[in-house]
C-alpha cells in the first residue's frame, strides 16, 4: 500500500489527525515506507536501546530504510551484553549508528553520588535527555518501536502522536505479542544474550533487574517508562 506521493515530497507540517487517519489501515512495513513519503528522512530521529525489543524495529528499518540514521544513547551504563549486542547488530544489519554519549563532568558525579538511586529525574536527564536535546531539536519525526501490549500506557497511543514540536512515530504499535515472536522466529533475529537469563526488559544496569516484561525495571521506585520520555508520558496521563 502507498500512499501516490513523490518521496520527495517533503512539507512542514502535517495534521496529527490526518496522518494517523492515513497510517493506521497500513501494515508496520507499509508505515515505515511510507513515512518518507511525508517526511525528509534527514528530518527523521530513530533512536534504540538495544534492549530486549529493539531488534525487530532495527531489522525492519535496515531492511526497508538502509540509510535511516539511528540514534544510541551510551549512558555508561550499560551492561556490557548490550554493548556487544550492539555492536553485533550494527555489524549484521549495516546500521547506519550514530553514538551519543553525556557530558564527561556531569556523567562522572552521577557516578560518584549515586544518582539512579538519590535523584533518579536528574540522572536520566544528565545520561539520556541532555544529550538528546541537539538532535531532538534538528528532527520532526521521532520514530520509535513501541507497542500497546508493553504497558497500560502504551496501549492507548496511536500511530501518530504530538510531543511538543515533534511528532512521534509508532509503526509497530498495535503489534501484539503473538506477532512480535512469530516474526522473531520466522526472522531468526538475535536475542539479547540477557534475556534467556531472565531480564524480560534492559536498561542501566542499576535500574534493571530480572523480571518478565517490564516488571524488571526501576522496582524500587513508582517510574514505569524510559526516561527519555518523561514530558510526553506526563501530558499523555493528563
Amino acid at each position: 500500500m502507498t500512499t501516490g506521493r513523490k518521496p520527495n515530497d517533503c512539507v512542514q507540517h502535517w495534521e496529527v489527525d490526518y496522518l494517523n487517519e492515513v497510517f493506521s489501515p497500513m501494515t508496520f512495513q507499509e508505515r515505515i515506507q511510507n513515512l518518507y513519503e511525508y517526511f525528509c528522512e534527514e528530518d527523521v530521529m530513530m533512536t534504540t536501546s538495544f534492549g530486549t525489543k529493539s531488534v525487530f524495529m532495527l531489522y525492519w528499518v535496515s531492511q526497508l530504510r538502509p540509510s535511516q540514521a539511528v540514534h544510541f544513547l551510551d549512558t555508561t551504563y550499560h551492561f556490557p551484553e548490550t554493548l556487544q549486542y550492539r555492536d553485533d547488530l550494527t555489524e549484521q544489519f549495516k546500521l547506519n549508528m550514530i553514538t551519543l554519549t553525556p557530558e564527561k563532568e556531569k556523567n562522572e558525579r552521577s557516578l560518584k553520588e549515586s544518582w539512579w538511586s538519590t535523584n533518579t529525574p536528574r540522572c536520566c536527564y544528565t545520561n539520556k535527555i541532555q544529550p538528546l536535546e541537539p538532535v531532538k531539536a534538528a528532527h520532526k519525526v521521532w520514530m520509535s518501536g513501541l507497542m500497546s501490549y508493553q504497558t497500560e500506557f502504551r496501549s492507548g497511543l496511536k500511530v501518530f502522536e504530538q510531543q511538543g514540536n515533534m511528532l512521534k512515530f509508532h509503526p509497530i504499535i498495535d503489534l501484539d505479542e503473538g506477532e512480535f515472536l512469530y516474526y522473531m522466529d520466522l526472522l531468526e533475529l538475535p536475542h539479547h544474550p540477557l534475556e534467556n537469563l531472565g531480564y524480560g526488559s534492559i536498561g542501566c544496569t542499576h535500574c534493571t533487574e530480572h523480571g518478565s516484561g517490564r516488571e524488571g525495571r526501576w522496582k524500587s521506585s513508582d517510574k514505569t517508562e524510559c526516561g527519555l520520555h518523561p514530558d510526553f508520558f506526563l501530558n499523555k496521563k493528563k
